[in-house]
This record gives C-alpha cells, sequence and structure tokens, in this order.
C-alpha cells in the first residue's frame, strides 16, 4: 500500500472537524498508510493567488517540497486544496526556471523542491490506487435503499488543464464509489459540478444562498436522500447555510455527508465516531431510512 503525504486543510481542523475525525477513522480501516504533513501552511484557497500569484505558488510549492522530503504523493480530502494544489503543481513542474525562483524562497528552511510530488485526492486514490473491488470487499453495511446525490463543487473537476478530469475519466469517480457503497447514486443530477455559492458568501450572501439553495432544489427534485461532498468548504455552505436558503421553510432538510462519512458507514465505522452528530442539518432521518432499508 502505498503511503501517502496528508494534507487535511485548514477546514477539517476548523469548521468541520467531523472530516478529519471520519478519515482517520476510515483510513485506519481501510489501511491506509498516512504520513501527516503537521507543518504544512493553508493553500490559501485560491485567495492569495488571486492578490499575489507568487506568494500562492512560494506556499504550496514549501508543501511540495516537505512531501517530496517524505518520497510520497500528497493525498488531500479538500477539493478546493485539490483544485489550488494542481494549478500549482502545473506552474512550477513544467517551468523549471520558475521553480528556481520559488525555491529561493524556501532556502531558509533547507527545502528545495525538484518538481516530483503528485497531488490526489482521496476520491481519485480510492479510484485508482485503492481500487473499487477491494473497496467493495471492506463493505459490510452496504447504503441500501439511500439514493445518494454526487456534489463535486467546482475546484476538484477545474479548471481541466490541471485536474484534467475528462481524459482521466475523474468526473465520475464519486457515483462510482457511491455505487460501491451499495447505495443508488443520482446520475440525473444537474447540479452535481456546479457552484454551492462559498465563494460569495461574504461578499454577497443573499447570492451565495440563492446558490446554495438551488444545488439543494435540485437535488430535491431528483429524489436524493442526501448530498456526498468531497470538498469541506461546500459542505460548510450546503450544510451550515441551508436553514437560511430561500426555500428553507418550506421543502424538507436535505443531510449532507463528507465523503468519509459515507465510507465509513458502509464499512461499519459506528455514526458517531464519523461525527454525523456535528452536522447543522440533522441527520438521524437519513440513519433512519438507511437502518430501515438494511
Amino acid at each position: 500500500m502505498t503511503t501517502y503525504a496528508f494534507y487535511p486543510g485548514c477546514v477539517a481542523k476548523g469548521g468541520a472537524p467531523e472530516l478529519y475525525q471520519s478519515m482517520v477513522a476510515v483510513g485506519e480501516k481501510l489501511g491506509f498508510s498516512l504520513s501527516e504533513l503537521t507543518g504544512a501552511a493553508c493553500t490559501g484557497a485560491g485567495v492569495i493567488s488571486e492578490r499575489d500569484p507568487l506568494a500562492g505558488d512560494v506556499v504550496n510549492t514549501r508543501t511540495f517540497a516537505m512531501a517530496e522530503q517524505l518520497g510520497h504523493p500528497i493525498m488531500t480530502i479538500c477539493s478546493t486544496c485539490t483544485g489550488v494544489m494542481a494549478q500549482v503543481a502545473s506552474r512550477v513542474n513544467r517551468d523549471e526556471a520558475y521553480r528556481s525562483e520559488v525555491n529561493q524562497y524556501l532556502t531558509d528552511e533547507g527545502l528545495e523542491y525538484q518538481g516530483t510530488t503528485e497531488v490526489k485526492h482521496l476520491l481519485w486514490v480510492l479510484v485508482e490506487d485503492y481500487g473499487l473491488d477491494r473497496l467493495k470487499e471492506m463493505v459490510v453495511r452496504p447504503l441500501t435503499g439511500v439514493r445518494l446525490a454526487p456534489f463535486y463543487g467546482c475546484y476538484i473537476v477545474r479548471p481541466s488543464s490541471a485536474v484534467d478530469p475528462l481524459t482521466a475519466g475523474r468526473e465520475g469517480y464519486l457515483e462510482q464509489v457511491i455505487a460501491t457503497l451499495g447505495a443508488d447514486p443520482v446520475e440525473e443530477y444537474r447540479g452535481k459540478d456546479k457552484c454551492c455559492g462559498f465563494p460569495l458568501l461574504e461578499t454577497n450572501k443573499k447570492s451565495s444562498l440563492a446558490l446554495t439553495g438551488k444545488r439543494l432544489d435540485e437535488a430535491r427534485d431528483v429524489s436524493a436522500d442526501a448530498l456526498v461532498t468531497p470538498c469541506p468548504l461546500c459542505h460548510l455552505n450546503l450544510d451550515g447555510q441551508q436553514p437560511d436558503t430561500p426555500s428553507a421553510t418550506s421543502t424538507a432538510p436535505m443531510p449532507i455527508l463528507h465523503l468519509p462519512q459515507a465510507i465509513g458507514l458502509a464499512i461499519g465505522i459506528a455514526p458517531e465516531r464519523l461525527g454525523l452528530g456535528r452536522h447543522i442539518i440533522d441527520t438521524k432521518g437519513f440513519m433512519g431510512k438507511l437502518a430501515v432499508a438494511g
């Protein structure tokens, strides 16, 4: 089994700690070998790069260099982190002169990036490295009888020049994992790769909530029982801001699951260990339906 330089990101250690705890539990159960990059900095979520592209590239290249020293590829559990890192890697890996410029800022820490680190999201690791057949063998409590809508969000499929989802077939990985866990993947969910509204939350909350509500309404329209997302920022918006969306008072609540939580349920990890009680939108109804179906 490949050892990964584990990069949990900020949200999994802050606003959504249930993501971190569920990933640790799932990693242990699946036999992942994770070496956490405890000294790595935030990717900047694209904000740093907008203000100062070089600073954003230096911050992320530093993380690449740390993983390179360990000799392991990076595994993330945040789509936003994955997307930001992918864009930085596409710049510094292909341009040796630019990489040398960036490396000048890393010398004080004794770091130098050679351009060899690969960045993968957990979703990609599951399909490409671990394997769906192996994952299926670990399923002891299939998520039978529930319809799960995949919510990729923006960064794990964009820009294609960096993450290259169409060439690799990664635009369908989430549906494949959901099916492997025994649930019914809602293939017709048209909001799966659209924005959740999070980037607008602080600058135009009304528009942000409208986008969030639209994504949720689209899931209700296709009779989804819950959304599954590989992005904690999407989770913060779809779960945390859901009560304030335009249709919240007239529609049924829509539970939002982190990807490791869905996996954890199927491989027999207790809901409390997965942090399912921390969500803003109560997951008890979803769990009840799962129990009845089971």
